[in-house]
């Protein structure tokens, strides 16, 4: 059983400036990722950018998808029951079968119910 991820929200994350990275270069800017798992770049203190690292990246990846899943599941299930339908619609004689149906009178079978509270 694998922890769900904390991720903080964008004021939170440690900033560094744009000319902190070009000063720092590559490496140095891996350093404070790797010590901080995320660094936001800003240009005239606007973030403009958010540098993690690729445990963190595929971290992330794999909790929206977990998020996802029961959504997903749903729909699937509902697409299923829609193509069902529309199977049954598209099949040889459909329209002649209800055709029929809409032509006989409707047989209510006891008493007739009506409103909210039926």
């Amino acid at each position: 059983m694998s922890v769900a991820p904390k991720f903080d929200a964008l004021d939170a994350l440690p900033r560094t400036p744009a000319s902190d990275v070009k000063k720092l270069g590559w490496r140095g800017v891996m350093k404070s990722v790797a010590r901080d798992g995320q660094v936001v770049v800003t240009n005239h203190n606007t973030p403009e950018a958010v540098i993690l690292s690729a445990e963190t990246y595929d971290a992330m990846l794999r909790a929206l998808d977990a998020a996802a899943a029961p959504q997903r599941s749903a729909l699937e299930e509902l697409q299923a029951k829609f193509d069902a339908r529309l199977a049954a619609l598209q099949a040889a004689g459909a329209g002649a079968r209800l055709r029929d149906v809409m032509a006989r009178p409707a047989a209510l079978r006891g008493k007739v119910k009506a409103g909210a509270s039926h």
